[in-house]
């Protein structure tokens, strides 16, 4: 037997006995099987690509401006959006991670992809209760039955990796149980793959749609993601590191019945964020809650550097608390947070400040500190502020956001789309989760019509402050310098504090103006 025809005989037959391994440790679930989800998903981008070539590229456009091209393209768009989101929702897992990360990318991506993708943020599929029973059984070693007084088949939330729970014990605690959808992390590896490959193929296909970056953030992030203990230790930490905050609550985690892939918590009641009726009904104040959120999130970013960093309107609830009667906020799902550098938070720090001055020089410089090269400062500065060029040039703490800005915004970003790709594959890697974590929360102030509130810029400018006050103030050679640096940091802030009390008053937000302070 000739050692091509070995060669062969032995892929094919380590292909079946793959495919029967796999099979087997699925429970014989054929959508669990690499093979099957790769095969998927190729046919998938093959239609995709069969589509456009129909539709677009069977024919010369004399002119791609004309109604009737513009026409074509949206449709078009929308059809192959139309496949993807069923390729997602069938393979599941870390598709649907992939598919929400499109449904976010609205500075890169056509809209008709965008709000395609979006419905996975809120609408993603959910496995049956037996499913979740068989992952407790195997990981907790009790029986579902014998632990759970009741256990409510409707899920509170259905992720992309996971679905939530509300459940009563034996004992009568009530817990939210966080329980990994069966085959993910069986899947992960390959899913990861196959998608690198896809990435490649659409980059080779559409040479401005580079998302090389998504595909290694992935890699990066899902590993710990997929640890629900971590994401318990990670609860714990943040919790004590804001435990002066009396208007935050952290669920605590019910530790001997927790494990990598089931999370049991206490239940906490409240209202997502995005949910206005809900806060019209409670009478909870908008703005109260965006500053709240504005401060926490400033803090995390600049001075702690440790940053949740998924914080769509289902991992932030608000209520009224029991203790003291105000707002309280409540942080969900703590698997995704990043860890900022001394040095990336004295960049970025620095930047911003420089934002907030319009110096140029200064964004030029902190920009490039950050990885963004050449030209493409000016173009970093308007991802990170989510504001167009001529908001920053005139301050974006003066210029009003509005409809008018939001429709500019779009129409550049389709003309920048190359570049913002570009930015995106050489920027500082701690840069992608903050604009991620930027474009979330200002989704949140646009869904609470606070986005254009002053308190915003004075808590950013303060924690800018002393981040930069605490690296030059370790860095400091001797007691004099150290001494210094402390003064300097608090003129800065009298400063700070001053001119935002002016524009309080100017603008008839003094009570918001004196809350900040004191």
């Amino acid at each position: 037997m000739s050692f091509r025809r070995v060669l062969k005989y032995g892929v094919v037959g380590s292909a079946v006995l793959g495919t029967a391994v796999s099979l087997h440790a699925n429970d014989y679930d054929l959508n669990s099987v690499g093979i099957v989800r790769l095969g998927r998903a190729g046919a998938t981008v093959f239609d995709i690509a069969a589509t456009y070539k129909a539709n677009l590229y069977s024919r010369e456009w004399t002119d791609k401006k004309s109604s009737e091209y513009l026409k074509l393209k949206s449709d078009t768009h929308r059809a192959a959006a139309g496949k993807l989101l069923e390729l997602c929702r069938t393979n599941r897992g870390v598709y649907i991670k992939v598919g929400q990360h499109i449904g976010a990318l609205e500075y890169l991506l056509p809209p008709e992809y965008v709000n395609t993708m979006k419905v996975l943020h809120s609408n993603a599929p959910q496995n049956p209760v037996e499913d979740l029973y068989r992952v407790i059984r195997q990981d907790l070693r009790v029986d579902p039955n014998e632990l759970f007084e009741s256990f409510d088949p409707e899920p509170l939330g259905t992720a992309s990796l996971a679905q939530v729970h509300r459940a009563t014990l034996r004992d009568g605690r009530e817990v939210a149980v966080k329980v990994q959808h069966p085959y993910v992390k069986g899947n992960s590896i390959v899913d990861i793959k196959t998608m690198e490959v896809l990435v490649k193929l659409v980059a080779w296909a559409f040479p401005d749609f580079k998302f090389q970056w998504l595909v290694d953030e992935s890699k990066r992030n899902l590993p710990v993601e997929l640890d629900f203990a971590h994401e318990g230790r990670n609860a714990e930490k943040v919790k004590e590191m804001f435990r002066h905050y009396r208007w935050l609550k952290i669920p605590g985690v019910i530790w001997e019945y927790t494990t990598s892939r089931v999370l049991m918590m206490e239940y906490t009641k409240g209202g997502q964020v995005n949910d206005l009726e809900y806060i019209q009904r409670e009478k909870l104040d908008p703005y109260d809650i965006a500053n709240k959120i504005g401060q926490l999130y400033a803090n995390m970013i600049f001075l702690k550097g440790f940053v949740h960093s998924d914080p769509h309107p289902g991992n932030i609830l608000v209520r009224r608390s029991e203790q003291h009667g105000g707002t309280e906020i409540v942080l969900l799902d703590h698997g995704l947070y990043a860890e900022l550098s001394e040095k990336f938070r004295y960049n970025y720090s620095k930047l911003w400040l420089s934002i907030l001055r319009v110096d140029q020089n200064g964004m030029k410089k902190y920009a490039q500190a950050l990885g963004v090269e050449g030209s493409m400062w000016g173009l970093f500065a308007c991802m990170v502020t989510g504001r167009p060029w001529n908001s920053v040039i005139h301050g974006v703490d003066k210029v009003k956001q509005d409809d008018a800005e939001k429709e500019l915004i779009q129409n550049e970003g389709k003309l920048v789309l190359p570049h913002i790709s570009d930015v995106l594959e050489k920027v500082d890697r701690q840069m992608l989760l903050v604009l991620k974590t930027n474009d979330l929360i200002r989704g949140i102030e646009t869904t609470l019509r606070t986005q254009n509130r002053m308190t915003a810029f004075w808590v950013m400018s303060k924690c800018c402050v002393k981040s930069i006050g605490s690296q030059e103030y370790l860095s400091a050679p001797h007691t004099w310098s150290k001494l210094a640096t402390c003064l300097r940091e608090q003129w800065c802030i009298l400063k700070l504090n001053l001119y935002y009390l002016y524009r309080g008053i100017v603008s008839l937000h003094l009570l918001s103006a004196l809350k900040m302070i004191f």
